[in-house]
């Protein structure tokens, strides 16, 4: 830290600062700091090298089959329409790049990996929507706290033992 401001700061401004849930999406339309809490969930950030902004998404399950029901706490929904947010700002496609965090696997509360499911949809989706992954932090059996910079595409991530409450809903 520099004369008391957060590492996600610049020249002297701290951008605001939005909490994004399990289900939801952000592009803004300026810079922000998007923090969330994900387990087993994955979030997708996307940031534009050449416009300098990006966006984040929040899913829990991998895999929406049912039409007509789509809602982003899937993988496929949410990172197609992240991308689809995102080439709408008037950006080239090779401009973008992402990044992957998430997808714990829980040993104690389920046999299923949802995490590894929810991890591969995420590349998947990447991969054939054209977007360079440029790192992943995923995996694992500790959940994380992320913080992303939409203007500089830092990206602080915590890595926890234990989820509180108030980790997931800090605003609340």
């Amino acid at each position: 830290m520099k004369n008391g401001q957060s590492q996600f700061s610049e020249q002297g401004q701290i951008p605001d600062q939005y909490y994004l849930q399990p289900g939801y999406i952000l592009v803004p339309d300026k810079s922000v700091s998007i923090s969330t809490v994900i387990g087993s969930g994955v979030c997708v950030c996307i940031f534009d090298r050449k416009n300098r902004c990006g966006g984040m998404n929040h899913f829990q399950f991998p895999l929406m089959t049912v039409k007509g029901k789509t809602t982003p706490m899937y993988g496929n929904v949410a990172t197609i329409a992240l991308v689809k947010l995102m080439l709408a700002r008037e950006t080239k496609k090779k401009a973008l790049e992402a990044q992957i965090f998430g997808g714990a696997f829980h040993s104690g509360i389920s046999d299923k990996d949802v995490g590894s499911e929810n991890i591969e949809i995420a590349r998947r989706v990447l991969k054939k929507a054209g977007i360079t992954i440029i790192s992943e932090d995923v995996g694992g059996e500790k959940g994380r706290k992320i913080v992303f910079n939409t203007h500089t595409n830092e990206i602080a991530v915590l890595k926890v033992d234990s989820l509180r409450n108030v980790d997931w809903y800090p605003y609340a």
